[in-house]
């Protein structure tokens, strides 16, 4: 079967999901299951993992904070055991941090936020590429942001974070080309869900205009003038991971309706 022929990704695949019970990681998660594969998440989140696990048995899931060094080893362990090897890592988690001016942010919330969303995928990868080199290859995708091509006043550590996680992406796939593993970043834009009316709710606080006001701020930068929405990120992951996939890596791929700006 040609890599035109089929768009499913290989059954029993044996995927790590990171922040894989809410959001984008859910929807991935979900996605996955939904055709076949093996699937192991992580997630801060105990009730979200309790309702994950209610309706998916057959998946493995744990508690855990990916800028956590301990944690992260206890989850590829895990998953190393539930899964016996790996061929497929997501490292989606990752956090807003901060809406501020750089005289305003604090330290701490820097820091938090660069370790949850860049330091978290290396510490990820770190666990998961001898997985991946056991199983004799396979992909990793890196969850960037539209904020990983554009400056984002107000949102320098989000943003500083995700360019990182396009320079942390390309340089992985030149080193583990020749291990058959594919390394990918997707960049979605303006997520429809709670994270971003979080952050609407944020900035027109800020400026002190009104939450639709900002919205649609934020949408007149968007080619489409819309949102999308997480099954439109599960959705090129699975592509990604598909034989039509096969050839693709080191590449970064917006989902975001064409973010012109932020």
């Amino acid at each position: 079967m040609t890599a035109l022929a089929s768009l499913a990704i290989k059954p029993g695949l044996r995927a790590v999901v990171t922040a894989g019970a809410g959001g984008i990681g859910r929807a991935i998660a979900d996605a996955l299951l939904a055709h076949g594969a093996r699937v192991f998440i992580s997630d801060v989140d105990e009730s979200a993992l309790a309702a994950f696990r209610a309706a998916n048995p057959q998946a493995g899931a744990t508690v855990g904070d990916v800028a956590s060094d301990s944690d992260v080893a206890r989850l590829f362990a895990e998953a190393h055991a539930t899964l016996g090897g790996l061929d497929v890592l997501i490292n989606n988690a990752g956090i807003a941090g901060p809406t501020g001016a750089v005289e305003e942010i604090s330290a701490a919330d820097w820091r938090r936020c660069i370790d949850v969303c860049l330091t978290g995928q290396f510490l990820c990868a770190h666990h998961a590429v001898p997985m991946l080199k056991a199983a004799g290859g396979g992909a990793i995708v890196n969850m960037s942001s539209a904020a990983g091509k554009f400056g984002y006043a107000w949102r320098t550590p989000y943003a500083a974070a995700k360019w990182g996680v396009i320079g942390f992406t390309q340089s992985l796939a030149k080193e583990l080309g020749p291990a058959n593993i594919r390394v990918n970043a997707i960049l979605p834009g303006i997520v429809a869900g709670p994270r971003i009316e979080k952050v609407i709710g944020a900035r027109a606080e800020q400026v002190g205009v009104s939450y639709a006001e900002m919205e649609q701020t934020y949408l007149k930068r968007v080619s489409l003038g819309r949102m999308v929405t997480a099954q439109d990120v599960a959705g090129t992951v699975l592509y990604l991971l598909s034989a039509a996939g096969a050839n693709i890596s080191g590449q970064s791929l917006s989902v975001d309706g064409n973010v012109e700006s932020l």
